[in-house]
């Protein structure tokens, strides 16, 4: 055969190509215009904003919410509690019209951050506008050391209860006060014959307080483990407090140094009813500045 012919589309087929392209590049140009016009009307999300003044508080935690051994011994007294208590200058006397019935204390002394989830919700039934979270002394205070709650497992407990409240009601305020400095405690309590005589009945802390005047090796081993064990559980706090925009971390209450009038002068460990108007006094300031103190 001779020199090979290329095939040439007739003037009709040519045409319709254009068309085709044209349509193509039309609609290609429409739709991304429309994706961008929706993209510039879409409205970008609100941060909320902190309320420094709810009108309800339910307080969660463990004996020191509950006031115990602030008035007689081994008693709760949550009358002076510094969350919701009436007879001392507490939170919801600072910040409610009527904290009797605006106020609720579902802290229960002994309580582990394992009991969060159930007292969330029974807070959460109350719809109030802040929680108060104080909780993970009895954490670490165990009668061995060996025996506190790992910190995987106190992580858990405390994003799930906080996501249970954050299900149920978007717009709640959380405040959640750091664990106490345990060995200052043990410091400053150490220095009371009775204290450290109520401190040998092993109903108290043990893995901190047992044997309290021993400096040994072995003492102050188990010492430094409780105090590393708590430092991981307030990093727990603030960490999971920091990623909800609507929930603060006082670290103020584990940096506190209290003296022997604010403790208990049954145990010389719990907080005194001045002791509980300090924690009031710290989460009142936390509370109500316009923004998260240190940030």
């Amino acid at each position: 055969m001779g020199a090979s012919t290329r095939w040439k589309p007739s003037a009709a087929v040519r045409a319709a190509v254009a068309l085709l392209a044209a349509a193509l590049l039309v609609t290609g140009c429409d739709d991304g215009d429309a994706e961008s016009k929706a993209a510039v009307a879409k409205p970008s999300p609100t941060r909320p904003a902190w309320n420094p003044r709810p009108t309800s508080i339910a307080s969660l935690g463990d004996s020191i919410t509950r006031g115990f051994d602030a008035c007689s011994v081994f008693e709760d007294c949550p009358e002076v509690s510094w969350a919701t208590g009436t007879a001392v200058d507490s939170l919801a006397r600072r910040l409610l019209t009527s904290p009797q019935t605006s106020s609720w204390n579902y802290a229960r002394t002994g309580a582990r951050m394992a009991d969060l989830p159930g007292q969330m919700r029974a807070a959460v039934a109350h719809k109030p506008q802040l929680v108060t979270v104080l909780l993970g002394a009895n954490d670490a205070c165990r009668a061995n050391v060996a025996d506190m709650t790992t910190v995987d497992s106190f992580r858990a407990d405390f994003e799930s209860s906080l996501k249970q409240l954050r299900t149920a009601l978007p717009t709640s305020q959380v405040y959640v006060a750091s664990i106490p400095d345990l060995q200052r405690l043990w410091s400053e309590g150490r220095k009371n014959m009775l204290g450290r005589q109520v401190w040998k009945l092993g109903s108290i802390c043990p893995s901190m307080l047992r044997d309290a005047e021993l400096m040994d090796e072995e003492a102050q081993s188990r010492r430094a483990q409780v105090v590393k064990r708590v430092g991981e559980y307030n990093a727990v706090l603030k960490d999971v407090c920091s990623r909800d925009v609507l929930c603060r971390y006082d670290g103020a209450v584990n940096s506190y140094d209290f003296t022997g009038q604010q403790l208990s002068k049954w145990d010389w460990f719990h907080p005194s009813k001045q002791g509980q108007g300090e924690l009031a006094g710290l989460a009142y300031r936390t509370i109500t500045a316009v923004r998260q103190p240190g940030a």
